[in-house]
């Protein structure tokens, strides 16, 4: 027997969190629209599992209607007492483009010292192109945690600001060659800039391998 959102929406109001579980796996071959309603429910499941997997669909589901999946979302990074619920609603965020959340975004960073949090949230502000999350990248570069300064990088690079690269060249040399590929990736959004340029030249020549050919993929 085939998929129906009937037959999915059984399992999405069973007593077993795993039928739950199964239930958000099938909602993929529901009909986005349909499949939107039938995930809002879940969004505030007892099990954090299956919350978490629920959230983390609205990044595609939420094109549905993006301005209440939006509300949604900013609603669950405030109110959620589990860190990884408000991290998979920042990466929704991210994904679906809403510039318009970053004020709220910035606030729960600030509040934040859970580093899985703010990485998430420094990674979705790539995705928002919103030029106003310049200056927290500018200071998630100086974060203790090196994951979150590697996503500042990748997410100033993105963002396009030219005044990233006053801020990333000076990283080419760094010791770890994880971070300096990242430089050369984030570098080649730039490459029409003769400072950013001249660093994906020297990048192009560098002992790893990978992050030469990031910045050999840059120049070109």
């Amino acid at each position: 027997m085939g998929v129906t959102p009937e037959s999915v929406q059984a399992l999405l109001a069973s007593e077993s969190y795993g039928d739950r579980l199964t239930g958000l796996n099938q909602l993929r071959e529901v009909e986005p629209q349909r499949a939107l309603g039938l995930i809002q429910p879940i969004l505030s499941d007892e099990n954090v599992r299956v919350r978490y997997a629920a959230v983390s669909q609205l990044a595609t589901l939420g094109e549905e209607n993006r301005s209440e999946t939006m509300a949604t979302l900013l609603r669950l990074l405030e109110e959620d007492k589990e860190l990884d619920i408000k991290a998979a609603a920042a990466d929704a965020l991210g994904a679906l483009h809403c510039a318009e959340a970053y004020p709220q975004l910035e606030a729960t960073y600030q509040a934040s010292n859970d580093w899985v949090l703010q990485l998430s949230i420094i990674a979705a502000l790539g995705e928002l192109g919103n030029p106003a999350g310049f200056g927290l990248l500018e200071t998630a570069l100086g974060s203790e945690t090196e994951l979150v300064r590697t996503a500042a990088i990748t997410a100033l690079g993105e963002l396009g600001d030219e005044r990233a690269i006053a801020l990333i060249v000076p990283l080419a040399t760094d010791g770890d060659w994880q971070l300096r590929s990242r430089v050369a990736q984030a570098l080649g959004n730039f490459n029409s800039n003769e400072t950013a340029k001249l660093a994906l030249q020297t990048l192009a020549n560098d002992e790893s391998e990978q992050v030469a050919q990031i910045a050999k993929a840059g120049l070109s």
